[in-house]
């Protein structure tokens, strides 16, 4: 494949949105491989295992903010203590439903967050995403 991204990460508790997201990312050719994480705390033990395995990172993390157990902000809290090795390798995109103004302000004050998008994720907002972190892909 030709895409953008070798690898991305879905955390998102609800099936039909990581199918969703997976299903985009695919169709606009955004990532290669989409890793599919149903909770906070599998996604930190995944990435946990990845200290010394840095081409299998991915890339970015597509984060839901909402989620039982562990939320989208326990999983930042969390992501704050792995090695750097692990953090410098990832951009994190927090995803949601929520119209709660604090959840927006959280996430953008939250230096791990490059950006805050409301749910689902479509092609079209990934297209954006190519076009805010990749100045060369605007020239379409």
């Amino acid at each position: 494949m030709n895409s953008q991204y070798k690898r991305v990460m879905v955390i998102d508790d609800t099936h039909v949105d990581r199918y969703i997201a997976q299903q985009n990312i695919r169709k606009c050719e955004f990532a290669d491989e989409v890793i599919l994480m149903e909770s906070a705390g599998e996604a930190i033990a995944y990435l946990n295992s990845l200290t010394e395995k840095n081409d299998e990172i991915p890339q970015m993390i597509f984060l839901d903010i909402c989620m039982p157990e562990k939320s989208g902000f326990d999983f930042l809290d969390e992501y704050d203590q792995l090695p750097e090795s692990v953090k410098r390798h990832s951009i994190i995109i927090m995803l949601s439903t929520s119209l709660n103004a604090d959840d927006h302000e959280r996430a953008k004050n939250n230096k791990y967050v490059m950006k805050f998008m409301n749910k689902p994720l479509n092609t079209d907002k990934l297209k954006d995403l190519l076009d805010q972190i990749d100045p060369k892909n605007k020239a379409a």
